[in-house]
C-alpha cells in the first residue's frame, strides 16, 4: 500500500501531491490493478490533511481512468502505468541509484541533483507539461 508524504513547503497543491505520488507508485509497479488505495480516513490519520483533499485527488485519478471507487469497499487501482524499465527492481533503477550515490560523493545535494536531472530530462524529452496537460513524458 502507498503511504503519502505531504510537503507543505513544496508549493504543489496537496491533492496534486497525492495524485503524483499515486502515479509514481503505479509507474514503479508498487501499485497494481486490483490494489486498494488507503481510505480517505487512513490518509487523513497519516497526514493530517482535510478528507476533501484526499477525495479530490481520488476523483482526479478516477477521471484519468487509473482508479475506481467501489461503494463500501474503497478505491481500487484499475490500470498500471508500469513499464518494465521503470519497475522498482529494474536494472535502470539500480544504475540510477549508483549514479545518485556518486553525485552525493561528489558533493551534490538534493537540489543540485534535481536541477541536473531536470536539465537532462528537458534536453532529451522536451519541456514537461503543466499539471493536467499531456506532454512528452506522458506519451513515451
Amino acid at each position: 500500500m502507498v503511504e503519502y508524504r505531504i510537503d507543505r513547503r513544496s508549493g504543489v497543491a496537496t491533492y496534486l501531491q497525492i495524485v503524483q505520488q499515486t502515479k509514481q507508485a503505479l509507474r514503479l509497479g508498487l501499485l497494481e490493478p486490483g490494489d486498494r488505495l488507503p481510505t480517505a480516513k487512513e490518509v487523513v490519520a497519516a497526514t493530517a490533511i482535510n478528507p476533501n483533499t484526499v477525495l479530490k485527488a481520488y476523483r482526479e485519478l478516477e477521471r484519468e481512468g487509473l482508479v475506481e471507487p467501489r461503494p463500501g469497499l474503497g478505491t481500487f487501482v484499475r490500470r498500471s502505468l508500469a513499464r518494465p524499465g521503470a519497475a522498482a527492481d529494474s536494472p535502470l533503477r539500480a544504475e540510477l541509484a549508483d549514479w545518485t550515490d556518486r553525485a552525493r560523493a561528489a558533493g551534490l545535494d538534493r537540489e543540485d541533483v534535481t536541477a541536473l536531472v531536470a536539465s537532462v530530462l528537458e534536453e532529451h524529452f522536451g519541456k514537461t507539461a503543466a499539471p493536467g496537460e499531456r506532454g512528452h513524458e506522458e506519451n513515451g
